[in-house]
């Protein structure tokens, strides 16, 4: 089964956190998960987030954030650009006013959707609106 994976999940991968070893059994069973440009955006935003918020040093970050990009260079994940189409459907969803759907969780899901993968996340109020949709999901938690 080919998985989209997203931000939480890598979070938890890349940084200690209490779904870290989930997280990591996870994605090793996997070969070449999905991830967008935008879990890549917003995964170097949490880190800085974390950063700010004194959970980890300037000096681990920066470990962090190497490792993800070796792994982007060693083709570890499947890259997926983030496409106009994935906007519009996004939009769509939203635009129905009945789900309790955040704008980047709704163009996780369309690309997730739009691609035929199954999403992978942390966050049960992404799986809640991914269910509402009818969309293939796995919670890790």
């Amino acid at each position: 089964m080919t998985v989209y994976v997203d931000t939480s999940v890598l979070v938890a991968y890349y940084c200690p956190e209490p779904l870290s070893k989930k997280a990591e059994a996870f994605l090793t069973e996997h070969v070449q998960p999905a991830i967008s440009a935008l879990t890549e955006l917003e995964l170097f935003s949490a880190i800085s987030r974390k950063v700010r918020e004194k959970g980890m040093d300037h000096k681990d970050a920066g470990r962090v954030t190497a490792k993800f990009i070796s792994h982007l260079n060693g083709h570890y994940f499947t890259y997926l650009p983030v496409e106009a189409h994935y906007f519009r459907l996004a939009r769509d969803w939203i635009g129905t006013f009945k789900l309790n759907l955040r704008t980047l969780d709704a163009l996780h899901l369309a690309i997730a959707s739009s691609e035929g993968l199954s999403l992978v996340t942390a966050d049960k109020s992404l799986m809640k609106s991914a269910k509402r949709l009818g969309l293939s999901s796995i919670l890790l938690e």
